[in-house]
């Protein structure tokens, strides 16, 4: 305060704002300094200035608890019914958030009951939340017709059955309950519910219709959980951001108790939300390979129906994630090259453990299109790596939760999956290497012997050129750091004329471009 008191003295700009078009006064008012923000006020500074988001200080103040700035701020005329570029106004804040005293101001500074930009009011959000106290307070606000009544009560229980951190299946029922009674209060004018089709993810289920429909699964977690989860998607809307989390945080609790293809219906199902709502879902995806790599360590069966699904979607998320570096800001530019990376090091582990999966020829066939289907797309990691480069690295990451305990890298069986799938052997990475110039340089040549011999093998067969050079002229032999590869690369090496005069052509400097057909051109670069 005595630093705000000098600087204002010495004519600081009580006004001036970030980047982010944030002011001193919304700085005081995040961290609930009364104090300073009374000053700041009685020193012109301005309380309508809003961020770059368009949220005002009310709003802040609003979702920190600072009862007595929102207070203040009300008495020198903020607008409680402002909105922030997502439709928010400061009631959905304090209302999410849970401070009860804060909404209690605003609804007595007549603050409405608008929809934000999720189709969300302050009533349904803070049902959303599990804020039991504030739902009850909003229940009685003027704006709240039956219909809004009754999905608040629903969505409250609903939220309570598959909710983390507030998690009360009593009150999952008691909630639901008070809404269906409430749905029958008038037995000749029943308010009906608009049910989704059964999903098979909720076990084929339907939303209970009836009181006694209800009161059927009242001693069934399971059943209420089902429940839950079907009414929120069916009031929150399933392209609403905030559907797939309990579905997650479900799918988890069946994963922990072993139920693992309970957990992958669920999974899938929120996947298939979160992309058709076109959110980023590395982590999603992430998390299949993860509970895919438990069940193979764990020796239960996974469905090659389920990998296949999972690596459906992961070519989609990878064509998405380049989209979006080729059009990102400078300063989105990193997050967006991370996620990419990470789809494409998920798709590997994807990949190895369709290995260790029993399929029949058919379920083989359409794994085997979806690994086609992202090789055609050639995704490169930021030093320029292919899928065939980074399956037989072994600086190739492995996330450790599972994963680990079933994929490494450099491995066998991918490389070879990638080459039968068609992978280009001959791909070259920044410094111009080849997948074969990476594997002869792996440094555990005896331990891991078989899996350097196969590579090597699979390369060569596949049409590795075994005297290709990178930009330091170096062939893979030149590359090779041990003996080991150095015999298994010389065994194998089949040295054709064309080769050795593409070589000679090089070694000379001897003028060949328009002298030779184009597509020999090429050729003669690569020696």
């Amino acid at each position: 305060m005595e630093v705000v008191r000098l600087l204002v003295s010495h004519h600081a700009n009580v006004n001036h704002t970030t980047i982010t078009n944030s002011t001193p006064l919304r700085a005081a008012c995040f961290d609930g300094r009364l104090d300073i923000v009374c000053y700041l006020v009685a020193h012109n500074a301005d309380i309508s200035i809003t961020n770059k988001y368009n949220n005002t200080c009310l709003m802040i103040a609003a979702y920190k608890g600072h009862t007595d700035v929102v207070k203040f701020l009300l008495e020198q005329g903020a607008d409680p019914n402002a909105k922030a570029h997502c439709g928010a106004t400061a009631l959905h804040f304090a209302a999410e958030a849970g401070h009860l005293e804060i909404v209690q101001e605003l609804v007595r500074c007549q603050a409405a009951m608008v929809v934000n930009g999720h189709g969300m009011t302050p009533l349904k959000v803070a049902a959303e939340s599990c804020k039991a106290d504030v739902v009850e307070l909003l229940l009685a606000h003027a704006d709240c017709d039956p219909h809004s009544r009754i999905e608040a009560l629903e969505l409250l229980g609903a939220s309570f059955a598959n909710d983390r951190e507030n998690y009360d299946i009593q009150r999952t029922y008691h909630y639901l309950h008070t809404a269906m009674t409430e749905r029958y209060r008038d037995p000749d004018n029943v308010i009906a519910k608009e049910l989704l089709p059964p999903i098979e993810a909720y076990g084929g289920r339907c939303e209970c219709r009836t009181p006694q429909d209800l009161e059927a699964i009242r001693v069934d977690r399971d059943a209420l959980h089902m429940e839950g989860l079907m009414i929120r998607e069916r009031i929150l809307g399933s392209d609403n951001i905030d559907v797939s989390h309990p579905i997650i945080y479900r799918g988890a609790v069946y994963a922990d108790n072993m139920e693992f293809e309970q957990c992958i219906k669920l999974w899938l199902h929120a996947l298939r939300l979160r992309q058709k709502g076109n959110r980023n879902t590395h982590k999603d995806l992430l998390r299949f390979a993860q509970v895919f790599s438990q069940m193979v360590h764990l020796k239960e069966q996974v469905l090659a129906s389920a990998v296949e699904q999972v690596l459906s979607c992961s070519v989609v998320e990878i064509q998405r994630s380049m989209a979006r570096v080729d059009t990102a800001a400078e300063s989105e530019l990193p997050q967006a090259l991370d996620n990419y990376e990470s789809n494409v090091f998920t798709f590997l582990y994807l990949a190895c453990i369709s290995t260790k999966t029993t399929c029949s020829d058919e379920e083989r066939a359409r794994i085997n299109k979806h690994i086609y289907n992202l090789i055609q797309l050639d995704p490169r990691s930021r030093e320029g790596a292919s899928l065939l480069h980074l399956a037989i690295s072994s600086s190739t990451p492995v996330d450790d939760f599972h994963t680990n305990d079933v994929c490494s890298f450099p491995s066998a069986q991918v490389t070879k999956l990638l080459l039968d799938c068609g992978a280009q052997v001959n791909a070259v990475d920044h410094d111009g290497n080849t997948p074969l110039h990476v594997i002869v340089q792996y440094n555990r040549p005896i331990s891991d012997f078989l899996t350097l011999h196969a590579i090597i093998i699979n390369l060569v067969e596949a049409g590795a050129h075994t005297d290709m050079t990178n930009k330091q002229k170096k062939t893979p032999l030149d590359k090779s750091t041990t003996g080991v590869s150095e015999i298994l690369l010389k065994t194998q090496m089949k040295m054709s004329l064309k080769c050795l005069a593409a070589r000679a052509v090089r070694q000379h400097q001897i003028t060949y471009r328009n002298q030779i057909p184009k597509t020999l051109e090429e050729f003669v670069e690569f020696h």
